[in-house]
C-alpha cells in the first residue's frame, strides 16, 4: 500500500473533473437521437477515432496481462496477441471500406443486410445478447478485476470499494455523454495513459535494486525471458506461442477488438467515420500504436518485476493482505507501481484510471448499442422514438456496469479470461472473413459456427474426453492444446451446414452486392446470373481492390513488426539488429505508401 501526497490527490481529482465535464458538455447533443448517442452523427475524423481505438484497448487489465505473460513465458509469449496484427491489418486494407459502405448502425445490423428471413433476425437478436451482454460483461469484468488488484495493492482498498469508486464516474459520463463523450475523453485518456506507462517504466527500471537497463538485461532472472521469438529448440513453445497464433489463431478466433473482418467497437468507430478513407486511416493508426510501440513500457516493467519480485511468494510476503484467490503473476505490475515517488505516482494512478475508464466506457456504449438497435428495437418496440432509444441506451449502460462489477468480484486473473474468450470463439473467424466474398455462406453457417464453437469448447474442457486427450485438469488446458481441435471441428460443422441448407435469396444477395460492392470470384455465379437477367450488380468503373489490399496487409505487417522488433532491440542495446530492422521498416513503409495510393484511388 502506498501513501498518496496532496499533489497526487490534486492530479487524480483534476482528471476526474475534466472527464465529467466532457461528458456533461456533450450530453445535450448526444441525447438528441440514437445516431448521435452511438455513432456521433457519422462525422468523426480518422485521427480522433484512431486515438480512441488505442485508448480503448489501453485497459487496466492489459498491463497485468502482459506482465503475466512475460513472467510466465517470457517476452515471446506475447505472440498469443501480437499475431492479431494480421487480423487488424486485414480489417484496415480490405474490410474498413466495406463496413463504411454498408452504412449500418451496428455490426450486428449487417446480418439482416447480408442474410434474410427468420434465421437472420434470430442471429441478430441472439448475438445482441450473446455479445452485447454475455461477452461484453466478461470483458469488462476482466478490466474491473485489474482495477480491483491495483486498488488492493496500491491503496489498500477492498474489492467492493474499488468497484464502486472506479465504476461510478465512468458509468455517469458514459450514460450521459454517449459515443461523442467516449471519443472526446479517449483523446485525453490516451495521452494520460501513455505518459503514465512510459514514466513508470523509466523510473522503475532505474530503481537501485534493478540497476538500470543494462543491469536488467543481464540479471539471472531476466536473461532467459528476453527473446522476442520463442526458443527454436523448444518444439512445444514454437507450436503454442508462434505457429498456432500465426497460422491458425489470427483468422480463426473471434476476440473483442481483434475480430476477423472487423466487428465490435472497432466496427463502431469505422461506422462513425466521415468516409471510407477516414475509416481506413483510423484503423491503421490504431494498429501501429497498439502493436509496434505501446507494449514496450509494460514489458520493461514486467522484466524489472522479475528482479524485485522473482516469484509469487515474494509478492505475497510484500502484500500479505492479498487473498490467495487473487494472487497471480499479473499482480507484479501493480506491486512495482507502489515504488513510484509522489507526483509520478499520481500521474500513473491517473493513467490507470484513464485506462480503465476508456475501456469500460467504450464497452458500455458498444454493448448498449447492441441492446438498443439489435434487440430492443427489433424485438420489443420497433416503433420506439429516438428519445426512447437514447433512454434505453442509458439504462442498458448502467445495467451492464452492474453485471460486470459483480462478476469481477468472483474472478482471479486476466490471462484466465483471455484464454477462455479465445477458445470460445475458435473456428468462427473464417466465416467473418469469407461472408463478404463468398455468396454461398448463409445465416445457418454463422448460427452453426457460433453454437458448435461453444459446445465443442465446453465438451473438451468439462468432460473426460478433454482429460484423456489433452491432459486437462479442473477445466484448464496446458498450452492451449485444444485450440486447433476446436477450430477444425467448428469449421467442418459450419461448412456442412452451409451446403445442407438453402442459400440466401437472390434478392438479398443482389441488394447486399449493390450496396457494398465486395467483388471477387466468390460472387461470380451471382453476377453471371444477374447479367443473364439483365440486372446490373457490379460497378465496372473500378477494379477489385482486395489483391492490392492483401499486399498492403503483408507490407503493413512487415512495417509494424519491424518497428516492434526494432524498438525492442534499441531498448536491449542490440544496435546492429535495431538498425537493420529500422531500415526494413523504412523500406516496407515506402512500398506501403505506393500500394496505399492505388487503394485510395480505387475508393474515391
Amino acid at each position: 500500500m502506498v501513501s498518496l501526497s496532496t499533489f497526487d490527490y490534486v492530479l487524480i481529482i483534476a482528471f476526474f473533473m475534466i472527464t465529467l465535464f466532457i461528458g456533461i458538455w456533450v450530453s445535450k447533443k448526444s441525447g438528441k437521437n440514437s445516431s448521435e448517442f452511438f455513432l456521433s452523427g457519422r462525422n468523426m475524423p480518422w485521427w480522433l477515432l484512431g486515438l480512441s481505438m488505442v485508448a480503448t484497448t489501453f485497459s487496466t487489465d492489459t498491463p497485468n496481462l502482459v506482465t503475466d505473460i512475460v513472467r510466465t513465458n517470457g517476452v515471446s509469449g506475447n505472440w498469443v496477441w501480437w499475431a492479431f496484427l494480421i487480423t487488424g491489418l486485414l480489417t484496415v486494407f480490405v474490410y474498413a471500406k466495406l463496413w463504411r459502405k454498408s452504412n449500418v448502425s451496428t455490426d450486428l445490423e449487417f446480418y439482416e443486410l447480408r442474410y434474410g428471413g427468420k434465421p437472420a433476425r434470430f442471429l441478430r437478436k441472439f448475438r445482441a445478447i450473446y455479445l452485447g451482454v454475455i461477452f461484453n460483461v466478461i470483458t469488462m469484468s476482466a478490466v474491473t478485476l485489474a482495477a480491483i488488484k491495483i486498488g488492493s495493492i496500491m491503496l489498500g482498498l477492498e474489492p467492493w470499494q474499488t468497484v464502486i469508486s472506479a465504476g461510478l464516474i465512468t458509468v455517469i459520463f458514459s450514460a450521459i455523454g454517449g459515443f461523442k463523450g467516449v471519443v472526446y475523453t479517449d483523446f485525453i485518456l490516451f495521452f494520460v495513459a501513455m505518459g503514465g506507462a512510459i514514466g513508470a517504466a523509466y523510473y522503475l527500471v532505474n530503481l537501485p535494486e534493478v540497476g538500470g537497463i543494462a543491469a536488467l538485461m543481464t540479471n539471472e532472472n531476466v536473461v532467459d525471458k528476453l527473446s522476442i521469438l520463442p526458443d527454436l529448440s523448444d518444439k512445444r513453445a514454437i507450436i503454442t506461442l508462434l505457429i498456432i497464433p500465426l497460422a491458425v489463431q489470427w483468422w480463426s478466433s473471434w476476440y473483442p477488438g481483434a475480430e476477423p473482418g472487423g466487428g465490435g467497437y472497432i466496427a463502431q468507430r469505422m461506422l462513425a467515420a466521415k468516409n471510407e478513407n477516414h475509416a481506413i486511416g483510423a484503423t491503421f493508426f490504431f494498429n501501429i500504436m497498439h502493436y509496434a510501440l505501446r507494449p514496450w513500457p509494460w514489458i520493461i516493467v514486467a522484466l524489472a518485476s522479475l528482479v524485485v519480485f522473482p516469484d509469487l511468494t515474494s509478492i505475497q510476503d510484500a502484500f500479505p493482505n492479498i487473498t490467495k484467490d487473487k494472487l497471480g503473476h499479473d499482480l507484479a505490475y501493480s506491486a512495482m507501481l507502489t515504488k513510484l515517488p509522489s507526483g509520478l505516482l499520481g500521474i500513473v494512478l491517473a493513467s490507470l484510471i484513464a485506462a480503465y475508464m476508456s475501456t469500460i466506457s467504450t464497452q458500455l456504449n458498444w454493448g448498449s448499442s447492441y441492446i438498443v438497435y439489435d434487440f430492443y428495437k427489433q424485438q420489443i418496440n420497433p416503433n420506439a422514438s429516438e428519445k426512447r432509444l437514447v433512454a434505453v441506451g442509458r439504462i442498458a449502460t448502467v445495467v451492464l456496469m452492474i453485471f460486470s462489477a459483480l462478476l469481477a468480484l468472483l474472478l482471479q486473473n486476466a490471462l484466465q479470461l483471455f484464454e477462455v474468450l479465445l477458445v470460445f470463439g475458435a473456428g468462427t473467424g473464417l466465416i467473418f472473413i469469407l461472408r463478404w466474398f463468398w455468396w454461398r455462406i448463409n445465416a445457418w453457417s454463422e448460427i452453426t459456427a457460433m453454437f458448435a464453437s461453444g459446445i465443442i469448447s465446453l465438451v473438451l474442457k468439462l468432460t473426460p474426453v478433454g482429460v484423456y486427450f489433452f491432459g486437462a485438469e479442473d477445466g484448464i488446458f496446458p498450452d492451449w492444446s485444444e485450440f486447433p481441435v476446436v477450430v477444425f471441428l467448428t469449421t467442418i460443422a459450419w461448412l456442412i451446414a452451409t451446403y445442407l441448407t438453402q442459400p440466401e435469396s437472390k434478392e438479398v444477395l443482389h441488394d447486399f452486392y449493390k450496396k457494398t460492392q465486395p467483388g471477387g470470384p466468390g460472387w461470380r455465379p451471382i453476377i453471371d446470373k444477374a447479367k443473364d437477367e439483365e440486372i446490373t450488380l457490379k460497378n465496372t468503373s473500378k477494379g477489385w481492390s482486395v489483391p492490392a489490399g492483401i499486399l498492403a496487409m503483408i507490407l503493413g505487417c512487415v512495417l509494424i513488426y519491424s518497428i516492434m522488433f526494432a524498438t525492442g532491440y534499441w531498448i536491449y542495446g542490440h544496435t546492429t539488429y535495431a538498425l537493420l530492422l529500422t531500415l526494413l521498416a523504412i523500406v516496407s513503409g515506402y512500398f506501403l505508401l505506393k500500394i496505399w495510393s492505388r487503394i485510395k484511388a480505387n475508393i474515391l
